[in-house]
């Protein structure tokens, strides 16, 4: 199993930034695929962006030109830098291999809030 340790979510405007951070428990890191999800109350969870080995991304139409997911192989760690927050986007936040999550296997998350 792929652990991970998030950080960065919390309270922020609409309008606001946060970023939010993924901290990889192996040291393969780099040959990992790695999504990041959400999923608000009452709503099923949602991938959101995509990062590949090689630096690819992908993001739902929702978030594109507001979001922008990134890696650092040396550090383990990703990140998902969210801009122009709109309360819509308020959930809480995994981060997780695909095959993770197509197991329904998932860590805490980290909740973000967005609101006036």
């Amino acid at each position: 199993q792929v652990q991970f340790v998030q950080s960065g979510g919390g309270l922020v405007l609409p309008g606001g930034s946060l970023r939010l951070s993924c901290a990889f428990s192996r040291s393969s890191f780099s040959t990992y695929v790695i999504g990041w999800y959400r999923q608000a109350p009452g709503n099923q969870r949602e991938k959101v962006a995509t990062i590949t080995t090689a630096g690819s991304t992908t993001y739902t139409d929702s978030v594109k030109n507001r979001f922008t997911v990134s890696r650092d192989n040396a550090k383990n760690t990703v990140y998902l830098q969210m801009n122009s927050l709109k309360p819509e986007d308020t959930a809480v936040y995994y981060c997780n291999t695909p095959l993770q999550a197509a197991r329904n296997d998932w860590g805490q998350g980290t909740q973000v809030t967005v609101s006036s």
